[in-house]
């Protein structure tokens, strides 16, 4: 599956200061991991987005934000954002800063051996 390439230069853009940034093609499209820890991602053209579990119903009632559901399983914590919800810079900047938010608590996945 293709990435919007647009998406990833935006998300390029907001990360280029900070250290620790990794991508990686996972899910069929491109995730950021952000000290060891996925952070944001893109699935085709929407925004996927790791957030406090705690915040969860509330993102999902903004514009263009829905639970991600991958392989149809929703996932709490984790919201996609089509381009209604991050039109503007401000509505970016806002889901990125709730996912670098929650990454400093995150839990890093387990390494295969």
């Amino acid at each position: 599956m293709a990435y919007n390439e647009n998406l990833a230069n935006r998300i390029r853009e907001r990360f280029a200061d900070l250290p620790n940034v990794e991508e990686k093609t996972m899910m069929g499209g491109l995730t950021f991991m952000y000290n060891g820890k996925m952070c944001v991602g893109i699935i085709g053209d929407e925004l996927m987005c790791r957030i406090d579990p705690e915040l969860h119903e509330d993102a999902v009632e903004k514009p263009g934000a829905r639970t991600m559901d991958f392989t149809n399983r929703p996932m709490k914590g984790y919201v996609m954002i089509d381009d209604t919800g991050m039109t503007q810079q401000k509505d970016f900047d806002y889901w990125i800063g709730l996912s670098l938010d929650f990454n400093s608590r995150a839990k890093a996945s387990k390494k295969k051996k």
